[in-house]
């Protein structure tokens, strides 16, 4: 069942095993889906997010609307302070990578195979249209670069476990399915972290609240459109960018939510 904003600490000591950062504050943002740089950093300025802080971006920064989430990207790959977790849209773009890693003589003249042509549909069936445009546009501008690009999606992990004093996280895209308390994260299938959607009753551990993103958090029917949804042991903070809405910035430290207005048309 869905609670107010969730604020109970938790108690049980931090293992070795957890990332460590040296930070002021920990933020976490989700399914941005081409959300333009420029606002987004806005986002980021008012939510008082410094070099010294720590930006997780849980998955979905592409397709849909703007530039189909490159510069947003090219941004993330440069920046020391910012953690990428992938998202079932990346997921998507890297089955079609052969898109953009075979030359022109090699598009004209091979066909693809049906496994390709599946995973393309597939993709092009969640709006990859206008990432693959200006990943084109990129491949054509400066190969070096998309090259650059395509390797740092490849090399982001599915999940990160992390921590504030006193509490303790797991970031990932989509959930855990078939969760059990004793199962360790690297014993959960990649493709199901990203690509799971939980419901409502779904409880995770009682020491370590769950962060995802993937289902916009209307589709649940609880809450206020556009707001994060809480339950006791996990926090979708999905807010609808993918149906034109806008991404939100979730402090960790204190789970205090960001919002920002803006509509993608």
């Amino acid at each position: 069942m869905c609670d107010s904003i969730h604020k109970r600490v938790m108690n049980a000591a931090i293992p070795e095993r957890l990332e460590r950062l040296e930070h002021t504050m920990l933020f976490a943002t989700s399914d941005l889906h081409g959300f333009p740089l420029d606002k987004f950093l806005k986002m980021l300025e008012k939510a008082g997010f410094s070099s010294s802080d720590h930006l997780y971006v849980i998955g979905d920064v592409i397709d849909r609307f703007g530039d189909g989430g490159i510069a947003m990207l090219r941004w993330m790959m440069r920046q020391e302070n910012v953690t990428f977790i992938k998202g079932n849209h990346e997921d998507m773009l890297l089955k079609c990578d052969f898109l953009f890693t075979r030359d022109e003589s090699q598009a004209e003249e091979e066909s693809l195979t049906s496994e390709q042509e599946r995973a393309l549909k597939h993709w092009n069936r969640n709006g990859s249209s206008i990432t693959i445009e200006n990943m084109m546009k990129l491949k054509e501008k400066d190969p070096e670069e998309l090259n650059r690009l395509l390797d740092y999606i490849r090399s982001a992990s599915v999940y990160v476990e992390t921590a504030v004093p006193m509490k303790r996280f797991v970031l990932v895209h989509g959930g855990l399915k078939d969760f059990a308390p004793e199962k360790r994260m690297d014993e959960y299938d990649a493709f199901e972290l990203m690509w799971t959607r939980p419901v409502l009753e779904d409880r995770y551990w009682d020491n370590k609240l769950v962060i995802i993103g993937h289902t916009p958090t209307h589709e649940y029917g609880v809450g206020a459109d556009g707001q994060m949804l809480v339950t006791k042991t996990w926090v979708d903070i999905d807010t609808g960018a993918a149906d034109g809405g806008s991404p939100m910035l979730l402090r960790l430290d204190d789970t205090h939510p960001f919002y920002t207005e803006y509509r993608n048309e």
